[in-house]
């Protein structure tokens, strides 16, 4: 399957067999191994289900590529495994007891998007998005990823962390966030549908506000992008690579794993312990 090919049938999945297909990707190229056909067949048939709107079949597809990929190894291509998904933690910051401090970003290009979040605690998740016919983000599209890198994170833990304090650079995000807490929580972005999801119980933003509103000792605050604010650069550097993963073929783990402990480094060492 051509790069070309599998990243049109990728943007036709919903979010999360999105991401399941994209940590699968490396099945779907060439290969003399025969096991790894087998699981790279069921990857593309997983893009073609998707092409006729069949997700139920394409998440068998890629349940059965995932369990083939696992009882392979990783001798021939990378096993897939939950830091491929997206989040990871740093250990050596686990233990901080400095207040929580969480930064979400999101970047967008042509159709390729990403959405990146770091905590203080050495948490942190990149997810890549892209757009296809059943995208419900509408015109809004930065301002709706900023606010789903939000919701990313707070769905990195069973319950926020109560007092932890979330930095945005988009005082549009803020606004609706700022909204939500205060009880208004059927206000949306521009554009953004509130169709059923075949894929989700809510839509993110609706299951967000609901949250947000539930949640008044979350504190949501800005921070000037691009200002050299150790966080905020982390997120922004993690949604950057998210974008990438789209078009380009690399480890992502490696190299976010790296990334966010020097930012963390720089972070601890500005504040008091």
């Amino acid at each position: 399957m051509r790069p070309d090919e599998f990243l049109r049938g990728l943007d036709l999945l919903p979010t999360p067999l999105h991401e399941r297909a994209l940590a699968l990707r490396a099945y779907a190229r060439a290969t003399r191994c025969a096991d790894c056909q087998r699981i790279g067949d069921a990857v593309r048939l997983a893009l073609t289900a998707a092409h006729y709107d069949e997700f139920g079949s394409a998440g068998q597809l890629l349940d059965a590529a995932e369990q083939q990929a696992a009882g392979h190894g990783s001798v021939c291509r990378p096993q897939p495994t939950t830091q491929q998904l997206g989040r990871g933690r740093i250990g050596r910051w686990a233990g901080t007891t400095a207040p929580l401090v969480a930064a979400t970003d999101a970047s967008w290009k042509g159709r390729a998007g990403g959405i990146g979040y770091v905590v203080s605690d050495g948490h942190y998740g990149l997810r890549s998005r892209g757009t296809g016919r059943l995208d419900p983000t509408g015109y809004s599209r930065v301002l709706i990823n900023e606010l789903r890198a939000v919701d990313f994170l707070l769905s990195a833990y069973e319950e926020a962390p109560s007092g932890l304090t979330v930095l945005l650079d988009s005082l549009a995000a803020l606004r609706y966030l700022y909204r939500w807490q205060n009880g208004e929580t059927e206000a949306m972005p521009a554009g953004y549908s509130l169709r059923p999801r075949r894929w989700s119980a809510q839509p993110t933003l609706v299951r967000l506000a609901e949250l947000v509103s539930r949640r008044p000792d979350l504190s949501f605050a800005h921070v000037k992008g691009h200002s050299g604010h150790a966080l905020n650069e982390a997120a922004d550097s993690l949604s950057h690579m998210a974008r990438r993963r789209i078009g380009e073929s690399f480890d992502v783990r490696p190299r976010a794993h790296a990334l966010v402990d020097a930012f963390l480094r720089d972070w601890h060492a500005t504040i008091p312990h």
